[in-house]
């Protein structure tokens, strides 16, 4: 940058100010990504706090204290959701740091200082731009990586829990029906012992085929045939005709027992929550691979959950182009005016989002264009605001 400077005698004199505009630049630079940093870096934990930890304790507190289930397993289920959520807390964060440093600046005047030193709001728009994509790869990874193992790791503890403490799972006055065959009413427990059980056998129609009453029960675990065994006793017990289940008729009944076993598979248990896999616990490879197939029957939903993620991985690049001149333009310094904002605007882009999503399966509502229409509608906004602040 150069000025020419006019002396008495008319001459005039250019004067090179590069040497010291370059630092001041460089100064902007190392404060602009230090106070975003640092601010996203506090705007995530605080929201993974607030949106995410309350809520797993909120679902988790009863298998804490009802169902015995031991703290290292509650703390492996907040380490599952915690990338899950991530997915929305970095950009989240990432705006609501922008608009606070930007607020500031502009409370401050400082952005009339830049200006009147002749940097522009684009040169200004770089750390933050530099940052956003640095967060666009990085939410990215959580996305097609990350978040869909860890979601699986957290559908599969139950398994654990099966595995490891079976009696968790059978609490009293509830029905457990996590088996793909067996449905277990407890009407009450004395430690091991569970009393007033009711059991039903589910056939491959989900009918009913048995039912046992029985007054005592006790759960043990036979790990070489990978199944826990439920023992009754002082049962009786009602069985439905295998050829017309739906004739009542049929059932024959006071059927009585001392003694019985009911082998549960976990085998079947863990097939089942394979095949029941969301889609938001594939990675982008077994969605790939799953949509390569000529007969998939879902293939408009897996299209549709690939546009979500690379739609979502570049939430943080449209909130940084409307954040900037959205928090110069608020001129104020004051957080909760930062967080206002924030608020309204992750609001609106995540609530869109869901709402698109669930149309996931109604081709006529064209999901897959429906889906990035968040990030169009803010980064066309954040274009037009930021150009209208330039020719300020």
């Amino acid at each position: 940058m150069a000025l020419i400077l006019h002396s008495e005698n008319g001459q005039g004199k250019m004067v090179d100010f590069s040497p010291l505009f370059f630092p001041i630049l460089k100064i902007l630079d190392r404060y602009l990504l230090t106070a975003l940093s640092v601010a996203t870096l506090m705007g995530v934990a605080l929201l993974s706090l607030v949106l995410v930890l309350g809520n797993v304790f909120k679902e988790m507190l009863d298998l804490l204290i009802n169902h015995n289930v031991p703290l290292e397993t509650v703390l492996s289920f907040i380490a599952f959701v915690l990338p899950f959520s991530m997915t929305f807390t970095i950009p989240w964060g990432f705006l609501t740091a922008v608009l606070l440093v930007f607020g500031r600046l502009s409370a401050d005047n400082e952005i009339i200082a830049l200006r009147s030193n002749g940097v522009s709001f684009t040169r200004v728009f770089y750390p933050v731009l530099g940052i956003a994509l640095f967060l666009v790869g990085v939410c990215f990874w959580i996305n097609t990586e990350v978040a869909p193992k860890a979601q699986y790791a957290m559908l599969t503890s139950l398994y654990r829990i099966a595995t490891s403490n079976p009696t968790a799972m059978f609490q009293a006055d509830e029905v457990v029906d996590q088996f793909p065959d067996r449905r277990i009413y407890v009407g009450s427990r004395e430690g091991d012992l569970m009393k007033n059980l009711i059991v039903f056998e589910i056939d491959e129609k989900g009918i009913p085929s048995k039912v046992v009453f029985a007054k005592t029960g006790t759960l043990t675990s036979d790990m070489q045939h990978n199944r826990l065994l439920l023992k009754v006793q002082d049962a009786h017990f009602e069985q439905r005709d295998h050829r017309q289940p739906d004739q009542v008729d049929m059932i024959r009944q006071g059927i009585t027992m001392r003694e019985g076993v009911f082998p549960m598979s976990l085998q079947k248990l863990f097939d089942q929550k394979k095949r029941e896999k969301p889609l938001s616990s594939h990675t982008l490879q077994e969605l790939f691979v799953e949509l390569a197939k000529p007969d998939c029957p879902r293939r408009l939903a897996f299209q549709v959950e690939i546009s979500k993620r690379f739609s979502l991985s570049l939430a943080a690049l449209s909130f940084a182009l409307i954040a900037v001149p959205l928090g110069i333009t608020a001129h104020r310094k004051e957080t909760s005016v930062g967080f206002a904002l924030s608020l309204v605007i992750a609001f609106g882009y995540f609530f869109f989002i869901i709402v698109a999503d669930t149309f996931r399966n109604n081709a006529n509502a064209f999901p897959v264009i429906l889906i990035w229409l968040p990030n169009l509608f803010f980064t066309g906004l954040g274009i037009w605001l930021f150009s209208r602040l330039a020719r300020r």
